[in-house]
């Protein structure tokens, strides 16, 4: 099973005080991302790992919402935002509790918090959403980009 482990950072969110939030040129300490590292070479290690990433915070982002079939844009911050993704791992597991376990062993700084997700395969849904699911197009890319 594939899961998603998305990494919440204190310093993104809009209630830490602003001398300890992440603005403008923004880089997390070196010795955090060395501790991160190792954690990530551990799951590198145990073939967990699918894929990491870190986000920028959310003020150099956008967010693209949907009301009355018009797509409006809001440049970041955003204020009623409660909880601000920092960056993810996209991990292999054999349970939701295998997952855990690895999000529990993760260096992360006090104030952080790291959602798990359990990601959809096509195999979990009826045969009628795995036909509309099914486009030559998309497929083909995500593979070519999986050999890669």
């Amino acid at each position: 099973m594939r899961f998603m482990m998305v990494m919440i950072p204190r310093v993104y969110q809009p209630d830490t005080p602003p001398g300890e939030k992440a603005g403008d040129g923004f880089a997390p300490p070196a010795e955090a991302v060395a501790k991160m590292m190792k954690f990530n070479e551990e799951l590198a290690k145990a073939g967990a790992l699918i894929a990491l990433d870190g986000l920028h915070p959310g003020s150099k982002g956008a967010r693209v919402s949907f009301a009355g079939g018009k797509p409006q844009v809001t440049d970041g911050p955003y204020i009623e935002a409660k909880e601000v993704i920092g960056g993810y791992w996209m991990i292999e597991a054999k349970s939701k509790e295998e997952a855990v376990g690895w999000a529990r062993r993760c260096p992360a700084a006090d104030g952080d918090v790291i959602e798990i997700r359990q990601v959809f395969e096509v195999s979990d849904f009826p045969q009628d959403v795995r036909n509309a699911a099914d486009n030559p197009t998309v497929r083909a890319h995500v593979e070519k980009r999986k050999a890669s």
